[in-house]
């Protein structure tokens, strides 16, 4: 069989030693998707989950009980009072976007507590780009405190809250494409902590795209204020094919519905396109594709430290708070020979050569590896980087672990192809 994708017997063999190594790493992500599946599950049977749940209701929206019922599972799951789940929020950028444009005005003051954030999320609030309609362009202040050693520098945090009022505090669970690590729940959970003893008000968001099942607990549970992600990434289980969600304290929630649809109407309207069953479906099948995706990367760290790329992170046996795997190729050539060969690994446009190239939003040209059935659902298999040294690959999905697992082994073998 692996013939039929060119892979050479050398990479088979590293590939059988590799999973020998790895039996007990893959039977503790087994053990969090079954503790992952067991909350999904007792949220669907304590909401009463119906076949009419999943009917189309149209127009302006209103008495969508499945909706309803879907934002109420949603909120069990994450251990919130309140979310918002809705196909009208299109990617992870923008529920991040009218969440902070949903909770700050015109003279507040946010802090990112986690460094720089991700690109896109730079534009929205102005650091980069030239929007006329981006936070600091609204006239609320931005402010950012970096961490030391990949995790929060707590003494200039608390120092900062005691010097002047501050709205909003951000954290970035992921990495985006930073060199730092992604921060666990327990990090979080401490920093939490240590806010609350000098502000009790400050609103704590966590941007958790890429990070949900994948620890026991989510940040809702251990302090956080609002929590934000795209249901093309983890909660959408490969199967919803649009939206995005916030969830968290009921008043914060409500907030930004208000931003997604108008004041006074918040929650109440907006048409479900059809798309409630492959929500609950995707959720249901969540805690599998998030349990595939984790023994993927696993899988990938320890096939390229064993081929002499070590600057890999996380490393095949530390602990994951999300599904990226990060690799450092060394070189332009082979940063786009890995991509070109998982997109020969892919199900769709698996004929596509990945060109590097300018994309929206990105400062760097970009190459991308993506064929997947959702355009950009980054919980099926993908690759990304950009052409700047270290020439990193950021790689995350893979809806079954076979699938993973194929389209590691082409991408490697094409990238170590003469």
């Amino acid at each position: 069989m692996y013939e039929e994708f060119g892979i050479s017997e050398e990479i088979i063999k590293l590939s059988e030693e590799c999973e020998k190594e790895l039996e007990e790493t893959f039977k503790e992500i087994d053990r969090n998707c079954l503790r992952a599946s067991s909350k999904v599950l007792k949220a669907f049977q304590n909401n009463k989950v119906s076949g009419t749940d999943f009917i189309e209701v149209t127009g302006y929206g209103y008495y969508d009980g499945g909706r309803e019922k879907l934002e109420k599972i949603y909120s069990e799951v994450l251990g919130a009072e309140d979310s918002i789940v809705r196909p009208q929020i299109m990617s992870g950028t923008h529920a991040l976007s009218i969440t902070l444009f949903g909770l700050l005005k015109h003279g507040d003051t946010m802090i990112s507590i986690s460094g720089e954030p991700y690109d896109t999320l730079r534009s929205v609030i102005g650091l980069i780009g030239d929007s006329k309609n981006s936070l600091i362009k609204y006239g609320i202040k931005y402010e950012q405190i970096d961490l030391i050693d990949n995790d929060f520098d707590i003494q200039k945090i608390v120092e900062r809250l005691r010097l002047s009022p501050v709205k909003l505090v951000e954290i970035q669970r992921s990495i985006g494409y930073s060199k730092r690590k992604s921060l666990t729940i327990e990090k979080i959970e401490r920093v939490i902590k240590e806010i609350r003893k000098v502000d009790k008000d400050v609103i704590i968001m966590v941007d958790n795209c890429y990070g949900e099942l994948v620890e026991e607990k989510e940040p809702t549970e251990v302090g956080a204020d609002i929590i934000v992600g795209s249901l093309i990434k983890n909660l959408g289980g490969g199967i919803a094919t649009s939206g995005g969600y916030v969830a968290g304290r009921k008043d914060l929630v409500e907030s930004v519905a208000e931003r997604l649809t108008a004041p006074t109407i918040g929650k109440d309207m907006g048409a479900n396109f059809n798309q409630l069953l492959n929500f609950y479906k995707g959720l249901y099948m969540a805690p599998n594709a998030v349990r595939s995706s984790l023994k993927s990367m696993t899988f990938a760290s320890l096939m390229l430290e064993k081929l002499g790329f070590k600057k890999v992170s996380p490393k095949h046996n530390e602990k994951r708070t999300d599904i990226i795997q990060t690799i450092e190729l060394e070189t332009e050539e082979n940063l786009v020979k890995f991509c070109k060969g998982l997109q020969m690994g892919m199900p769709v446009e698996s004929f596509v050569d990945p060109v590097p190239d300018e994309t929206p939003g990105y400062p760097h040209k970009e190459i991308m590896a993506d064929g997947s059935f959702t355009p950009g659902s980054t919980i099926e298999l993908s690759c990304d980087g950009p052409l700047t040294p270290p020439y990193t690959a950021y790689m995350q999905g893979g809806i079954t672990y076979e699938y993973g697992k194929l389209g590691i082994m082409i991408a490697i073998e094409n990238m170590l192809r003469k």
